[in-house]
């Protein structure tokens, strides 16, 4: 991404980076997905062979009750787990068979994560948070910093950047951790109960700001959570119930 330091100039850009991907289709795809934990001598099944896709450059939502299975199904899709068996293919890679090293490779590279509990550093300002997952990157410290504010622009914190997450609301936080996501340039974001902690004006908010997001870099987002209300129109839905059935809408 280029150095961008004007609002409008940062939307033309985000634009023309969006035009040069790839065509719309499947960015993951998941055939008889299971998972099954061990608790001391009990197996306990927690995905019993589901199966979906999630398209690129859209919004997909995963649904269910807690307990569901939502959370283990986001986490295999995310490469924080992996499966019991089943197939698991992302942007057309099967990933079920990376080594720990490749899938935290891969991972770094395309997946971007929003977390219910924001999972900020206290020490660290707004902008040093944004700017954290840049440090292993060969990056002069100019770059990183200016790269993570451009995407607090984008999210609507240029005036915060300097702010410790302790002192700024949770709307705020969560809006910095997007930003965090983002400033990878991920392929796919993923974002676990995102408004889990949050009122329901803010809560819409902050999904209005992913499908911006999503419409102007052609990110494919993958939203878990148990709150209805918060779909939008025309999303694609995938329902998680009791770890057996995904229906795809």
């Amino acid at each position: 991404m280029n150095q961008i330091h004007d609002p409008q100039s940062f939307q033309y850009d985000m634009r023309r980076m969006a035009g040069a991907r790839a065509p719309r289709d499947a960015a993951v795809n998941f055939r008889g997905l299971s998972k099954t934990y061990k608790m001391d001598r009990v197996d306990v099944p927690a995905l019993k062979g589901v199966s979906g896709s999630i398209a690129k450059a859209e919004t997909t939502f995963i649904t269910g009750p807690s307990g569901s299975g939502k959370s283990t199904l986001l986490n295999l899709i995310g490469l924080l787990d992996r499966p019991t068996d089943g197939v698991l293919e992302i942007l057309g890679e099967d990933v079920t068979q990376l080594t720990d090293r490749q899938a935290a490779d891969f991972r770094a590279q395309h997946i971007g994560f929003v977390f219910q509990s924001f999972n900020l550093i206290p020490v660290l300002s707004v902008r040093e948070n944004v700017e954290f997952p840049l440090l292993n990157r060969k990056m002069s410290g100019a770059a990183r910093k200016a790269k993570a504010l451009d995407y607090l622009e984008a999210v609507g914190l240029s005036d915060y950047v300097d702010r410790r997450p302790g002192e700024i609301s949770g709307g705020q936080r969560q809006r910095v951790a997007i930003a965090r996501a983002l400033v990878s340039e991920p392929t796919l974001l993923i974002a676990d109960e995102p408004t889990a902690n949050l009122d329901t004006r803010t809560s819409r908010e902050i999904v209005a700001l992913m499908d911006r997001i999503k419409a102007e870099l052609n990110t494919s987002v993958v939203i878990c959570t148990h709150d209805t209300d918060l779909i939008t129109a025309g999303s694609a839905i995938i329902n998680i119930i009791d770890g057996q059935t995904a229906k795809e809408h």
